[in-house]
Order: structure tokens, then sequence, then C-alpha cells
């Protein structure tokens, strides 16, 4: 099973909003920085996530996204089904047509499938995650990149302000 990069960044970034989000409402921009996602592609994604009432949008200065609940409270079977990703592992769609109109010798088992992972993944929510050690070394790095990041671009904008001065 594999699951496609919309549902894959949906969840990435979910989480990195989970993990920011004490600090207030979280910008898409910072989202994309910190996980590399484009941000026209984030913004699709948050459009179905707000949708599906599984983030709610602040506007204004330093608005931006917020969990609409807490994060124990959202699991990640949630934020894929609410991207319209499909957890689906048969040929056909899960229609039962996949060899001329009928099941195929496997079907079952693929369905089963399909099944065992959806409910792994209900399971698991973003506080779950949050809450691992190896999640936290990754976002600690990230936090450290995207913040020297600001500062070389704080520095560029400086060299360029005093160059035209």
């Amino acid at each position: 099973m594999k699951l496609t990069t919309k549902g894959r960044y949906a969840v990435t970034a979910m989480l990195d909003l989970a993990l920011h989000g004490s600090q207030g409402p979280v910008s898409l921009a910072d989202i994309s920085a910190r996980q590399e996602i484009s941000l026209s592609y984030l913004e699709q994604l948050f459009s179905r996530l707000r949708r599906q009432h599984l983030v709610v949008s602040v506007r204004g200065p330093g608005g931006g996204y917020r969990l609409s609940r807490p994060a124990d409270d959202v699991f990640v079977a949630e934020v894929v089904d609410a991207v319209s990703e499909s957890l689906d592992t048969t040929r056909c769609g899960n229609k039962g047509d996949c060899q001329k109109g009928e099941k195929c010798l496997t079907h079952h088992l693929w369905s089963d499938l399909s099944d065992q992972i959806h409910q792994f993944l209900s399971e698991i929510s973003l506080g779950d995650l949050m809450r691992k050690r190896e999640i936290r070394q990754v976002a600690d790095r990230q936090n450290r990149k995207h913040s020297d990041d600001d500062s070389d671009a704080i520095n560029t904008q400086r060299l360029i302000d005093q160059a035209t001065a």
C-alpha cells in the first residue's frame, strides 16, 4: 500500500500545525518553509481540511490556522479522508469488478488490507504523534533550520537596505 503525496502532505502539515499551534495561529507560509511543501498546494489541502472542520482559519495580522479541536481528538485517518485520499489497495476501487466484471481471486484480501490500514490510522491521533521523541527531534531540527533561514533573510535585507542607502 502506497499512500499518495496528497495524504502524506496533509498529515505532515496537520502535525506541523499541531506542534506549533500552542503559540497561536500558524501561517501556511511557515508550514511551507518548515516542511518544504508548496504554499499553493497547502492552500488547496487546507481548503479541504477547513471544509471538513479539522482546522479553523484566523484572519488578520498574526492570522493563520489552528486545529478545530485538541490534537488528541484529531486522527490520521480523518486527515487522509478529508483530502479525499483513497486507502484502497484493490485494483478495482473496491467495486468487485476487477476481473472482467467479477471479483478477482484476491479481491477480499486487498479489501481487508484497506480496512486494516484505515483502522490503524483511525487509532493514531496527532497528539500520539506529537508525543513521539523522534518526531519532536525532527521538529526541533526543522525549527532551528527555519529560524536560521529567517535570520539569513533578515541579514540579507539589512545588506540590501545599507546598499541602497
